[in-house]
């Protein structure tokens, strides 16, 4: 996120929940696009040994947040999950899950995101439609 936003976070990201599953976002200066990924380890899959189905909703649900954090926080704006719509098309048991978010939609009040993750061998595995609303920020 810009170091210019005029509010801090309430919990530090190396702290958050991307943290702790171990998904990194990839530094990107464009608006509108955000990527990251996450090494395939036992601790983010199901007993199947595939990556659990939750992995990927989080993954486009950070992306989606984090590119649009960076559109709106500056403005004293900041971004919440609306809606995630995940599919799951192929299993992930090792390497990396590669994640690319793209704006669809850039409005006032919500932003609307297509992402796409895929494996090592640029095979897509799950895809995800995510809105997130966009509200001044308040303390409370």
């Amino acid at each position: 996120m810009t170091d210019a936003a005029p509010y801090e976070l309430r919990v530090p990201v190396e702290n958050a929940f991307d943290a702790t599953i171990g998904f990194v976002t990839d530094e990107s200066g464009e608006i509108g696009r955000c990527t990251g990924h996450l090494p395939v380890r036992p601790s983010v899959c199901q007993p199947m040994g595939i990556v659990h189905g939750g992995i990927y909703a989080a993954i486009a649900e950070t992306l989606a947040s984090m590119g649009t954090a960076r559109g709106v926080r500056a403005e004293g704006r900041v971004p919440l999950g609306m809606s995630n719509n995940t599919s799951f098309l192929r299993p992930v048991s090792e390497g990396t899950v590669h994640g690319v978010g793209v704006a669809i939609h850039r409005g006032r009040m919500s932003w609307v995101w297509d992402v796409e993750m895929r494996d090592d061998h640029d095979r897509l595995c799950a895809t995800s439609r995510v809105t997130i609303a966009v509200r001044d920020y308040g303390p409370k």
